[in-house]
């Protein structure tokens, strides 16, 4: 498995305008051949998004939907190029026993 971390600074706004075109973005994302999962990430300045496919290619082409998309549906949207941290997932735990976000 793989996972791709894409940062963005300069929109403090940024994660509450995403959580509302939410659906619109589970379209994208999960239509990426090996697609496991996605979870955005509200930071002071911004937000990160991370995204697991069972191969590279499936976290680079989510890397590229995400860049099209803002793009195409957020023309106005003045962020810089995020920073991206990606790579093999050396290992995983998780409980999904908590409260839906």
């Amino acid at each position: 498995m793989y996972t791709v971390i894409r940062s963005y600074t300069g929109s403090p706004t940024l994660a509450d305008d995403l959580k509302k075109r939410s659906k619109d973005i589970e379209t994208e994302i999960r239509s990426v051949s090996g697609f496991i999962a996605y979870y955005l990430v509200k930071t002071s300045n911004g937000m990160a998004s991370i995204t697991v496919c069972e191969t590279q290619s499936g976290c680079d082409e989510s890397t590229r939907r995400a860049a099209n998309w803002l793009r195409q549906n957020m023309p106005n949207l003045n962020i810089g190029t995020p920073e991206i941290i990606s790579g093999e997932l050396a290992f995983k735990f998780a409980t999904y026993k908590t409260t839906t976000v």
